[in-house]
């Protein structure tokens, strides 16, 4: 993808002056600010209307400025060596001389980290002189955003500053792995959890509903279209929009399908954007067929049952 140097430094300039601006990333778009400015992380939450108490994911480009916020340990080591710059997320211990916002961390002593690989991204990393929090582009509780039109159909001129990326690769958020002590998945996402454990050669915990929220993602109700969804149908109900994993033969109006072969990846890819055509589409409901649960398409499971909570 060729780099607009003109728009990266556009972004950064307002970055500067602690405003929000929506950047691309390979999983979703994000809304971005200076991840060392109180003033600029209290605009995502505004912005958002997002918790206070759900912290917010802070981005690098590499390991040199995250040596000064964190404290790195052999596991993390082992999987930024093999999936960074991408789509997976690490808990880690926050230094006690960190920079980083408290408002961005919910005043917690830890601090969830990521690389994110989309070009656009790391270029803007390299130009700005901080880590940048940047948690979806969307209004919480509501369907990610994946292109730039999806972050202005949300946000309209209440965001300063759009960075366009075209359209997200994986479509689905990060993988977020607590590593403080025994690795443990917080969060399903664009990393399956068994190519995490074949690195690490140990098995690895899940936890995604905490009675607790300690990282992002974990709300009951998230990735939601703002209709109901009713999941494993096999009988629709009259005038219901119908979302199924593979084509078939059927072609009906209501039928949307996420993959062409029930390829899990295109689907994850495809699950937000089909999400928010349906609701375009004036549909007041959702059924959903069964979904593989199994690699990725357990994180479209996931994603689907905190939406149906609705």
């Amino acid at each position: 993808m060729k780099i607009n140097l003109a728009n990266i430094k556009k972004a950064r300039n307002l970055l500067n002056k602690r405003e929000c601006v929506a950047i691309p990333t390979e999983t979703v778009y994000g809304i971005a600010a200076n991840a060392y400015s109180d003033t600029a992380c209290k605009k995502i939450f505004r912005l958002k209307k997002r918790p206070m108490n759900n912290p917010l994911i802070i981005h690098y480009y590499d390991l040199k400025k995250l040596k000064n916020d964190c404290d790195l340990n052999a596991d993390f080591l082992k999987l930024y060596k093999r999936f960074c710059p991408g789509p997976i997320t690490f808990i880690l211990n926050q230094k006690k001389k960190s920079k980083i916002s408290k408002v961005a961390t919910n005043k917690k002593n830890t601090l969830a980290v990521r690389f994110p690989k989309h070009p656009v991204a790391r270029t803007l990393l390299k130009y700005l002189k901080f880590p940048i929090a940047a948690p979806s582009a969307n209004i919480s509780s509501r369907v990610s955003a994946v292109t730039s039109s999806d972050v202005k159909d949300d946000f309209g001129k209440k965001i300063k500053y759009i960075l366009e990326g075209g359209r997200s690769s994986v479509g689905v958020e990060s993988t977020i792995i607590d590593l403080r002590k025994k690795p443990k998945i917080l969060r399903l996402g664009g990393l399956e959890v068994g190519t995490i454990q074949k690195i690490l050669k140990k098995k690895i915990s899940i936890n995604t509903n905490p009675s607790k929220i300690s990282a992002p993602g974990q709300l009951k109700i998230h990735y939601s279209p703002g209709i109901p969804i009713r999941l494993n149908v096999k009988k629709i109900k009259k005038d219901e929009a119908f979302l199924l994993i593979k084509k078939n033969k059927i072609n009906k109006t209501n039928y949307y399908f996420l993959s062409k072969k029930g390829d899990l990846k295109e689907a994850a890819k495809n699950l937000y954007t089909i999400l928010r055509k349906i609701k375009k589409d004036n549909y007041k409901s959702i059924a959903v067929d069964k979904i593989p649960n199994i690699g990725i398409g357990k994180t479209i499971n996931d994603r689907l049952i905190r939406a149906s909570k609705f």
